[in-house]
């Protein structure tokens, strides 16, 4: 592949620094340059950071992303851009206010935007209201001064708006895509995503429990949560329906974080040096979960408030996670992990 094979998105998502940052970490990027973009008909001459700190340019801080559409699609990276933005939260992010925080992506080849308009109603339909995310063809578009450029990678200790694990994160979501790769068989897939978490992220616990009936059929009588495969010390055979962390993300079809389990409901003790969980939903197109690879969904934007959408609502696992700190877990190890739990 040449620099002829490439194309251009153009991301703005807060803060310059970190989304730029981000994409750069991103298997089929060339480069992410940052930048300000969409700036007021009425600004003359190529703006400074100081000009567009003043928010009277009309620039939103923006990452000028060129990728390889044969290695990494336009609706992949979109879904990513979603991933690290609140696209409730009209011109902030994080810490950081004004308008050239603002979200949006602009695109300046026609036939991208419905591609965009895709993402964009899919994940207004999963959150369930209306986005501020800006969604525009390219006006304009300055590269910053050098020293904002790869500005993290100069400054490792430096500001970054987004939470360190978001890193990570990207890091082993696709390094769990590359490694599933098409693998037909679900408990070769969880075994693999379990022993990559559990190594990367050095949680005390990391497995999944898949939902079985007493016949193993499918049937959904007297169904109940079965160990699968997992890393850590030895825990808890069979969870019942509805019982314990595990049972109630399965029972309400949703995300739960538990900052302290001790002051969970009906918490199923398998180890004493669990002090924190989270317990991810994996849907399923049917109940049955074995001998075949299933389709699964999750919402892209780590929402706890409520069930996330499967193709027909059956949930054929969880993935538990437990710490042996206090509130390890927030609602961007939900996002990710959701969105690592849609690969199984």
């Amino acid at each position: 592949m040449t620099m002829a094979d490439t194309k251009l998105i153009y991301f703005a998502g807060g803060c310059f620094w970190g989304t730029e940052h981000f994409f750069s970490g991103v298997d089929g990027v060339v480069s992410a340059v940052s930048g300000y973009a969409q700036g007021s008909p009425s600004f003359e001459g190529r703006p400074s950071y100081e000009q567009v700190y003043t928010d009277t340019t009309g620039f939103a801080e923006t990452v000028r992303v060129c990728y390889w559409p044969e290695r990494i699609s336009l609706e992949t990276l979109a879904d990513l851009f979603f991933s690290i933005i609140d696209p409730l939260s009209l011109n902030r992010q994080g810490h950081d206010e004004g308008t050239r925080y603002r979200t949006g992506i602009y695109y300046s080849d026609p036939e991208d935007l419905p591609v965009l308009q895709g993402v964009y109603s899919a994940v207004e339909a999963r959150i369930g209201q209306p986005l501020v995310v800006e969604l525009e063809p390219l006006r304009n578009f300055f590269e910053a001064e050098e020293r904002h450029q790869l500005y993290l990678d100069k400054n490792p200790d430096g500001y970054c708006h987004l939470p360190a694990r978001v890193f990570k994160y990207l890091r082993l979501y696709q390094d769990v895509a590359a490694l599933l790769g098409d693998e037909p068989d679900p408990v070769a897939r969880m075994a693999e995503t379990a022993a990559l978490i559990y190594e990367r992220m050095k949680f005390f616990w990391v497995g999944f429990y898949v939902v079985r009936d007493a016949l193993g059929n499918g049937s959904g009588l007297g169904r109940e949560l079965v160990l699968g495969p997992f890393q850590g010390p030895p825990a808890c055979l069979r969870i019942a329906y509805g019982r314990g962390v595990c049972g109630t993300a399965w029972k309400e079809a949703r995300t739960v974080v538990v900052p302290d389990v001790e002051a969970f409901p009906g918490h199923i003790a398998c180890s004493s040096l669990s002090r924190s969980e989270i317990v991810v939903p994996v849907f399923a197109s049917t109940v049955e979960t074995c001998g075949r690879a299933m389709p699964v969904q999750s919402a892209p934007c780590g929402s706890l408030t409520g069930p996330l959408p499967a193709a027909d609502g059956h949930v054929g696992a969880v993935l538990d996670i437990d710490s042996t700190s206090l509130a390890t877990f927030d609602s961007t190890d939900a996002l990710w992990l959701e969105k690592i739990c849609r690969l199984i």
